[in-house]
C-alpha cells in the first residue's frame, strides 16, 4: 500500500473514531435526563409493590364498570423470580360482556396511567346466547 492511501485509511479511521466519540458525548449530555425521566415514571407510573394488590383491584374494577363488563374472576399472583429494575404482578382476568364492551375494557387497561402491559387476549363464546366471554392476562409493574 503505497503512502498516500495508508494516509487516507488513517484520516478516515480518525474521522469515524471522531464520529464515535462525538454520539458519546451526546449520550453522556443526555444520560442525566434520561435518569430523571426513570425516576418519573416509576414514581408516577409504576406502584410500590405494597400497593400493589389494592392498585390493580380499583384499577381493574374502575375500568370494568366504565366499560359496562361483567367480571366473573380475576386473580393475582406475584412473580418473585423477575426482579430487574421492576418488579411484577401477574394478572388473570375473566369477564363478559358485548364485543366493543369487551374491546374499550382491554384498550382502557393497555392506556391506564400504571405501567401494565396486556400478554394474553382471547375472546371466548359464553353460553347459547351469543354472550362472549374475555380472558385476559396482564402484568402490572411495580417497584421494589
Amino acid at each position: 500500500m503505497d503512502a498516500g492511501a495508508r494516509r487516507h485509511e488513517l484520516l478516515q479511521t480518525v474521522w469515524d473514531q471522531q464520529v464515535r466519540v462525538d454520539l458519546l458525548k451526546k449520550f453522556e449530555a443526555a444520560f442525566p435526563q434520561a435518569g430523571k425521566g426513570l425516576e418519573d415514571f416509576t414514581a408516577n407510573r409504576t406502584p410500590s409493590r405494597r400497593e400493589a394488590y389494592s392498585t390493580a383491584a380499583h384499577l381493574i374494577h374502575k375500568l370494568a364498570d366504565a366499560s359496562g363488563v361483567k367480571l366473573s374472576t380475576v386473580g393475582y399472583h406475584y412473580d418473585k423470580e423477575h426482579h430487574d429494575p421492576l418488579e411484577r404482578l401477574t394478572i388473570e382476568i375473566s369477564a363478559q360482556g358485548p364485543y366493543a364492551s369487551l374491546l374499550k375494557f382491554s384498550h382502557a387497561l393497555e392506556t391506564a396511567d400504571d405501567f401494565m402491559l396486556v400478554r394474553e387476549f382471547n375472546f371466548i363464546p359464553e353460553g347459547e346466547n351469543g354472550a362472549l366471554g374475555l380472558r385476559l392476562g396482564a402484568d402490572l409493574y411495580l417497584t421494589p
